[in-house]
């Protein structure tokens, strides 16, 4: 059965909530990349895509995260694979981390769902459908409150 974290991110004071989220989903992609785990990083838009294939080159070279847009790269694809289309990966992969709007149809193929409830009230009420929208397809879900409980990205 695919589970389901939802992040609720804290307010920030210093970034911009479109800021932490690509942050945060980049260092959550990083650490599942170095426990061996493959990723589809799902995007609402082209433009989205093209944020957090950039964020990752941002990484310092010790902490690079090897990773492509979906159509690019090597055939089998990259540990990190960007996208925004309704399809999803071009493999199996056992995460993935949802930046759109809605809950892909495509996410019941994953084995750990990453998400993600800005602070911010506009944002909450869209994560609250895509929480609805996950039950619906019958994924367990759970919430981690990363104002008190941060990551762990060591």
């Amino acid at each position: 059965m695919s589970q389901a974290i939802f992040h609720l991110l804290p307010a920030e004071q210093t970034m911009s909530v479109i800021e932490r989220l690509t942050l945060t989903a980049c260092q959550l992609a990083s650490q599942h990349y170095r426990q061996g785990n493959e990723v589809y990083i799902h995007c609402q838009d082209k433009t989205q895509a093209y944020a957090i294939d950039e964020q990752l080159w941002q990484f310092d070279a010790n902490s690079f995260v090897p990773h492509n847009l979906k159509g690019e790269g090597p055939m089998t694809g990259a540990p990190v694979e960007i996208g925004f289309d309704r399809i999803g990966p071009n493999k199996k992969r056992a995460v993935l981390i949802n930046l759109a709007d809605q809950s892909p149809a495509f996410a019941v193929n994953f084995g750990q769902i990453v998400d993600f409830v800005a602070s911010d009230n506009a944002h909450k009420a869209i994560a609250r459908e895509r929480y609805k929208q996950y039950r619906t397809m019958g994924i367990a879900l759970s919430t981690r409150d990363l104002a008190t409980e941060p990551l762990n990205l060591v």
